[in-house]
């Protein structure tokens, strides 16, 4: 476990297991969102392939994401290792409801300077729209990506219970 993937659907944890495992196993931890989104209105980072490039050359690195579509195959061509977090909608959403509301009631400065809003809720943009609705393809694409002989050897650890990724999670 040295170039590491955390995937999973919107709220499911990634970020925070990505940072858990990489304060246990001393390798810096990169946020994928944090990389994309660059300043006001949601700009996009303009250099996010080079970025991603020079980080994924380092031997050690841990990224929070499937990957955006400009640097996914990228991600998972270098990654060795990817924990995935196969979590139903009964456990995302909660989280991406609690998480969101949260953000919108105390203006929490995100990615960028950027911050949830109550208009945003009415996007389908929103976290909490974009993981219902993506939820089903997130899952195809991760188990699609995982058994891909391009991207071998991956070694996969597959957590469908929290319980499960915070027992494995101890045992680091």
């Amino acid at each position: 476990m040295q170039r590491i993937l955390v995937v999973g659907v919107t709220g499911a944890g990634k970020s925070t297991l990505a940072r858990a495992v990489g304060e246990r196993l001393g390798m810096p931890c990169h946020e994928m969102d944090t990389l994309y989104f660059t300043g006001p209105g949601w700009a996009v980072n303009d250099t996010l392939v080079e970025e991603v490039s020079l980080l994924t050359s380092e031997p050690r690195w841990i990224v929070d994401s499937v990957g955006y579509p400009e640097v996914r195959d990228l991600l998972w061509d270098r990654a060795d290792t990817v924990l995935w977090l196969d979590y139903g909608k009964r456990v995302v959403m909660p989280r991406v409801l609690r998480r969101s509301v949260r953000r919108t009631v105390t203006r929490e400065s995100l990615f960028g300077g950027n911050r949830e809003t109550w208009a945003g809720w009415l996007s389908k943009e929103h976290p909490a729209w974009w993981a219902w609705s993506q939820h089903a393809e997130r899952h195809r694409e991760i188990e699609r990506r995982t058994r891909d002989p391009r991207f071998a050897p991956l070694d996969t650890l597959r957590f469908s219970r929290p319980r499960d990724t915070a027992a494995w999670l101890a045992s680091v």
